[in-house]
């Protein structure tokens, strides 16, 4: 799935508090590697999340292989707004 860092980032702001560690916890993983798949880049900390990007604008084009992590995130983002 291809998808711009921008909306990337985009939705990692839009997650409830606790979501970083939600994710990780039902996929365990850490949370740096959740953190990382959003955009951060503390590899030593965290592992690579499968994601490549290419230079462009709004950020360059972000390649996800899985989309498992970006899905959960949705579904969170989601869940809050029906709550609200």
């Amino acid at each position: 799935m291809n998808i711009t860092f921008d909306e990337l980032r985009e939705i990692k702001h839009k997650l409830p508090t606790g979501s970083v560690s939600r994710i990780a916890q039902e996929l365990n993983i850490s949370e740096q590697t959740v953190r990382n798949y959003f955009g951060a880049s503390k590899y030593d900390e965290g592992d690579i999340t499968g994601k490549h990007i290419t230079p462009g604008p709004n950020g360059g084009i972000v390649q996800l292989k899985d989309t498992t992590i970006l899905e959960m995130a949705r579904k969170m983002i989601a869940e809050d707004d029906v709550s609200e």
